[in-house]
């Protein structure tokens, strides 16, 4: 996850708006707290989502860890049930810390590359095939011609195709999403849409927000678990790589807890 379209840490931007002033990116402004949403009713009336049972399932991501963040329990699901996955990471995410003088983003891009294997071998997808566009992280807006034309090969013969949610409001998501649900049309695959940023903008309920094409991934306490030890591998985006504001986790623990729920939500 790279928070906002610039590519700053989410933490940072925060601290810099004013209490009670309006943010003009909703990602950097004050979000929904995690118990609003686990209070929500609504969760209980999402129909049960149509897994495939064979084949194989590409999974984009606009930067590593967003495919696990959004949907690391439903890979866990499918890697269970013997399918294959095929996991795209669009950008490497090197953008996510602009200003860190602790790492360059070549250095960053090696460290969330090595993240996402180790994620991936958490939730039990150690055989999936990891595929880097290198697109420039917080620019993939501007490639998404390239990048469709990229999954077209990889959605050939596939099952399903798993993409961030063409509305989450940040730039590289919405883009990835697009250029994914272009290519998976071309190749005549289903395609569902994850949200990442949506539970920290949006709020039970929001009527923008597609809950009529909205499906769930209702996750065993096992797998769920997998998730959490998934998640803990990305060490550089939840945890703070320096003392200075620059270096500040993009998913502090407020952030975080959206993502550790016994549920996954997609739109179809």
């Amino acid at each position: 996850m790279t928070a906002g379209t610039p590519g700053t840490a989410r933490a940072a931007g925060a601290a810099g708006t004013p209490q009670g002033a309006p943010a003009a990116d909703p990602i950097q402004a004050p979000g929904t707290p995690e118990h609003r949403w686990r209070a929500w009713h609504g969760f209980a009336g999402l129909p049960a989502a149509d897994l495939p049972v064979r084949g194989r399932v590409v999974v984009v991501a606009a930067h590593p860890d967003d495919e696990v963040l959004g949907a690391g329990g439903t890979l866990a699901l499918l890697a269970r049930a013997g399918l294959a996955l095929t996991v795209v990471s669009v950008t490497d995410g090197e953008r996510s810390h602009p200003g860190s003088t602790r790492v360059t983003p070549d250095a960053l891009a090696a460290v969330r590359a090595a993240e996402l294997r180790r994620a991936l071998d958490a939730l039990g997808a150690t055989d999936a095939e990891v595929v880097r566009l290198a697109v420039p992280d917080t620019r993939l807006a501007h490639h998404e011609e390239q990048v469709a034309a990229a999954l077209a090969p990889l959605l050939d013969g596939a099952r399903l195709c798993l993409a961030p949610w063409t509305g989450d409001v940040h730039g590289d998501h919405e883009a990835a999403g697009r250029a994914a649900t272009a290519a998976a049309r071309a190749a005549a695959v289903t395609c569902w849409t994850y949200p990442v940023w949506m539970w920290h903008w949006a709020r039970p309920g929001d009527p923008a927000v597609p809950w009529d094409a909205a499906v769930a991934v209702r996750l065993p306490p096992g797998t769920a678990a997998r998730k959490r030890r998934a998640v803990r591998h990305f060490v550089s985006q939840t945890a703070p790589l320096g003392p200075d504001p620059a270096d500040a986790a993009v998913l502090p623990p407020e952030e975080l807890a959206h993502h550790l729920r016994d549920i996954e939500v997609f739109f179809t």
